[in-house]
């Protein structure tokens, strides 16, 4: 035991800051992985994964020929069976990471001018509710949609109440796809977006409310949605459906989470701060 801990006392001497910085660095992006896949299908393959690498040792020791030889050669196919079947969450993660390192330019700077683009929006978001006509309304934020924005027709047109519930009108042409907004406008209606992958979603809830959830989950835009059958108002956020807003308390949450994305050019001292601050918390 005496020489054990000085084993262990001679290691942690030799220890440098950058191992140090090394170890936490490892720690937080496995730390941030795992955050990614909780609640996923990854998390359960994770687990089976985890399974069979403890058992694959066990049985070579033991000598289960036939079990280690299946073991081994399901690790090898399973890593390519990963790629293709998770893609889509391989790919949310890549996007998440893109987005933390990098700042973008779709987060309006002047409060003034994001404060009138979530009033425009709130507005006819409650007239749509009133009449009960379906909406979808996107608004982007550091993560590009340019790809769907390319799946409708460009607009480039200032955010107004009364274009938005035009836009939306039964038997247009627009009414039926996604209305993205970029910055102060309307860069784009009648987008198509992909729907989640998410089976414990409501069975109530139809193809409006899955595409809304699928591009939260894809992207860090914010998702409004109006029910054409009930008139219910609803925002999705990061794969999270919430329902039940009013005019005020949407208005209110949009503008608490536009202010909350908005940039900042930050000193290097502030940056490793915020950064330490994230590990702790």
């Amino acid at each position: 035991m005496t020489e054990f801990f000085k084993v262990l006392i001679d290691s942690i001497k030799t220890i440098s800051i950058f191992s140090i910085l090394d170890i936490i660095v490892v720690s937080y992006i496995f730390y941030k992985g795992y955050m990614l896949i909780t609640e996923t299908r990854a998390e359960q393959l994770l687990k089976g994964i985890l399974l069979i690498v403890v058992l694959i040792p066990i049985a070579k020791i033991a000598k289960l020929n036939m079990l280690y030889w299946i073991l081994s050669k399901t690790i090898t196919i399973g890593v390519l069976s990963i790629i293709i079947i998770f893609q889509p969450e391989i790919r949310r993660a890549l996007e998440h990471l893109g987005r933390s390192a990098f700042n973008e330019i779709h987060i309006l700077e002047d409060v003034e001018a994001m404060e009138k683009v979530v009033t425009e929006v709130t507005e006819a978001v409650e007239n749509l509710s009133k009449s009960k006509t379906g909406a979808l309304i996107i608004i982007e934020n550091r993560t590009g949609l340019g790809d769907i924005i390319a799946t409708g027709t460009r607009l480039d047109a200032v955010v107004s109440a009364a274009l938005l519930e035009n836009i939306f009108v039964v038997n247009t042409p627009l009414h039926d796809g996604a209305t993205i907004i970029r910055n102060d406008k309307i860069i784009s209606a009648g987008c198509f977006l992909p729907l989640t992958g998410n089976d414990s979603i409501s069975k109530q809830l139809g193809t409006r409310h899955r595409a809304g959830i699928g591009i939260s989950e894809n992207s860090d835009a914010l998702t409004i949605i109006v029910s054409e059958e009930t008139g219910v108002i609803s925002l999705a956020v990061n794969g999270t459906l919430t329902r039940n807003y009013t005019k005020d308390r949407l208005r209110d949450i949009l503008i608490r989470i536009l202010k909350s994305r908005q940039s900042k050019k930050l000193t290097f001292r502030e940056r490793v701060t915020m950064w330490i601050k994230k590990i702790r918390g």
